[in-house]
């Protein structure tokens, strides 16, 4: 791939795992308001965990889905042999762990730099929903 080429696809792909982040997030909150009437009869210590737990499946399934997006890229695209290197190719490089054990062709190392970027990108949304989940739960009476 040209340099042209790795950043418009990078940035097409890294688009559409943000899209899917913003999806997910926005059926955890649905997922939330339904649960909301139940666990307002429950102990503050059972909501805010079901809270948490609940907010984290779909935290969770997000990454672990855009990790796969970005793996079935690379065996499409011929970047990596196989199904093994590319998931944990995608993973390391998603997290931005980079091991460094696995490293590609010089004409596709831009674009595997958008996976880490996603990666970056969704953690930090994540966090800020994780946050803005603790400034949103319900408070003791004093």
């Amino acid at each position: 791939m040209t340099i042209f080429q790795q950043i418009l696809w990078g940035s097409l792909y890294l688009g559409i795992c943000l899209m899917l982040q913003i999806v997910f997030l926005a059926m955890s909150e649905a997922a939330l308001r339904r649960a909301q009437p139940r666990l307002l009869r429950k102990k503050r210590a059972v909501q805010v965990m079901a809270i948490f737990a609940l907010a984290l499946v779909f935290i969770v399934s997000s990454h672990t889905a855009q990790v796969w997006i970005w793996a079935v890229v690379y065996v499409l695209s011929d970047v990596l042999p196989d199904w093994n290197s590319s998931v944990y190719f995608s993973l390391v490089t998603y997290t931005a762990l980079g091991y460094g054990d696995i490293t590609l062709a010089p004409g596709v190392r831009i674009f595997a730099g958008f996976a880490a970027t996603t990666g970056l990108l969704g953690f930090g949304i994540s966090t800020a929903y994780l946050v803005s989940l603790m400034n949103r739960l319900p408070r003791d009476d004093p």
